[in-house]
């Protein structure tokens, strides 16, 4: 009787954290997405630099500038330091105001635990920790080097990290349960390896030369056929072994190594994830430092949640709900796929902070169905009405409604365009989309002047037969009919003539167009989107705003929503 009464206490103990969660994934057609308050919610966010949280009176300031930024969530560090300065005792100063500020500017939060790994290594955690390191052992190098990396092989080190984590999350369940400000959990911050693709200590080593676990083996041959390509052909290099010692199973190279250290610390984090299910049960994820220019394991932090390692994540902490990308380098459009894959929605938490992400933003709704993107230390953007990324995440929380009615239904395509990527053509039944960044366009100075072209784009949605709506900035789409009848491009002036002398008036068109459709612009109408999903008309645009009927565009550095209604004749 004792027992069943201890259990009923611990279950409403447990019950009156958990209840106030207020934010889910759910699956709609082949998107992920996620609700807040039971509505489909895209994060408009921006990520605070690492030391912006860590002040009171920073966060006053900082919070109504992100409003008026248009955000409408911050992420936001937790500093394991300054939660538990002396052990055992916790201060909530921080993670309070951080919630009273987020809920006066109307903002959610994703909070990121920066516990015992932060881009790999563990400067955030407390002074006691960090001088006791017989208690709160180091990652070694293979020379022998003493890293300032706690082993994810200490239990000590782990309990530290766990039972902060757990009082701090237990605090915010306490105080959010009614309204659910924090919608999002981020697991420590870039885990991973650095000098080495693993640690040299004892343990590690004894680890390394035991068997994989059986656990793994029996993941890759449950699920061979839709491992990713970089672990299937990892494995399938020594036939598939269904046993063995690391090196046994998966070869003798530094990326086995890199294997090896990411069972582990994802082994870590899923024991971190399971304690915060039973707190406080929002979606939780890992992020990962790219392993990027041509870096091997440790040039870049080793065995963290990257792309080519999601089978080892998966398996090993199937309590994270996704892996996510912090994308610095080039190739926005290249590491954004690698991310959005079947089995992983694509949110990015931490991007380079440019006026350049509210095109990306667009790119990555359109394009991949993304829960959300966050540029990096976004309080020391500009908060100008006329800033490209304002205005950029204003309209998209206007036609947000939209965007999460579509997602997942294969309609949407997202369109990003630089000076070097120009073009994409997509096609969709028998019509041919024909997309260019705007500077395509020869009568703008800038097209030939030398200027830095700014990104453009955008998203454009099929929402029935020969209609579409265009959001975005910096382009121009034309529509034809995709039946295979193409001539040679005319090169018109901005008076859609061709130019005196042009020597395309003397060519013939060889092309027997009788009985063949064609496709025009029927209506091209700038619109709003209402709360619900509606239009409301702007303006009708037509003659010099469409060439005459050849196109629809949105000028560079403008944002524009376009209902297009095409209609076919001969």
């Amino acid at each position: 009787m004792k027992n069943i009464l201890l259990i009923f206490v611990f279950s409403l103990i447990v019950s009156q954290y958990v209840q106030g969660q207020t934010s889910i994934l759910q699956k709609q057609g082949t998107a992920t997405q996620l609700l807040v308050d039971a509505t489909p919610f895209l994060i408009l966010g921006g990520e605070l630099g690492n030391s912006s949280a860590s002040a009171v009176e920073d966060i006053e300031v900082i919070f109504p500038k992100l409003e008026r930024m248009k955000l409408n969530t911050v992420l936001v560090p937790a500093y394991w330091e300054l939660i538990e300065p002396q052990e055992g005792k916790f201060d909530f100063t921080l993670t309070d105001k951080v919630i009273q500020q987020a809920r006066m500017n109307n903002l959610k939060v994703v909070f990121l635990w920066f516990g015992a790994r932060k881009n790999s290594m563990s400067c955030y955690t407390p002074l006691w920790f960090k001088q006791d390191y017989h208690k709160y052992p180091r990652a070694y190098t293979q020379n022998g080097k003493a890293l300032e990396i706690a082993s994810a092989f200490s239990d000590n080190v782990f309990n530290a990290d766990h039972r902060a984590f757990s009082q701090w999350l237990k605090h915010i369940a306490t105080i959010d349960k009614r309204n659910g400000t924090v919608i999002m959990i981020q697991i420590e911050n870039e885990i991973g390896m650095l000098e080495d693709a693993r640690d040299y200590s004892n343990i590690a080593n004894g680890l390394f030369e035991s068997a994989v676990p059986v656990e793994l083996i029996e993941y890759l041959q449950n699920n061979k056929k839709r491992l990713h390509p970089a672990m299937k052909a990892k494995w399938e290099a020594l036939n598939c072994p269904n046993q063995g010692t690391w090196r046994e199973v998966f070869g003798e190279d530094i990326y086995t190594d890199e294997l090896f250290m990411a069972w582990h610390y994802a082994k870590y984090i899923q024991r971190m994830a399971q304690a915060a299910r039973k707190i406080y049960n929002v979606p939780l994820y890992v992020n990962a430092a790219m392993n990027s220019r041509n870096r091997k394991p440790g040039e870049y932090p080793s065995a963290g949640p990257l792309a080519y390692l999601i089978d080892i994540w998966q398996c090993a902490a199937p309590d994270i709900n996704f892996l996510a990308p912090d994308l610095y380098d080039n190739g926005f459009v290249d590491w954004t796929a690698q991310y959005k894959l079947d089995n992983n929605p694509l949110f990015i938490p931490e991007c380079k902070a440019t006026d350049n992400n509210g095109v990306r933003a667009f790119y990555v709704f359109g394009e991949h169905d993304a829960l959300g993107i966050s540029p990096f230390a976004i309080e020391d953007c500009s908060d100008s009405p006329e800033s490209s990324f304002v205005r950029g995440y204003e309209k998209l929380k206007e036609i947000m409604p939209l965007i999460v009615k579509y997602q997942g239904k294969g309609v949407m395509n997202g369109l990003l365009f630089d000076q070097e990527n120009k073009e994409r053509i997509i096609y969709q039944d028998d019509i041919k989309i024909t997309a260019r960044h705007n500077f395509t366009l020869p009568w703008d100075s800038r097209v030939k002047d030398g200027s830095q072209w700014p990104e453009g784009g955008g998203i454009l949605i099929r929402l029935a037969s020969n209609e579409y709506l265009l959001s975005g900035n910096g382009v121009v789409v034309e529509f034809e009919k995709g039946n295979g009848q193409t001539t040679t491009p005319l090169m018109l002036g901005e008076d859609g003539f061709l130019q005196e002398g042009n020597q395309q008036l003397t060519k013939k068109d060889q092309i027997d167009w009788r009985c063949q459709s064609r496709i025009g612009l029927g209506i091209v109408d700038e619109v709003e989107i209402n709360a619900d999903g509606s239009y409301s008309f702007k303006r009708r645009l037509n003659g010099d705003q469409t060439h005459q009927g050849r196109h629809v565009r949105i000028s560079v550095g403008d944002y524009k929503t376009l209902h297009i209604k095409l209609y076919e004749y001969k």
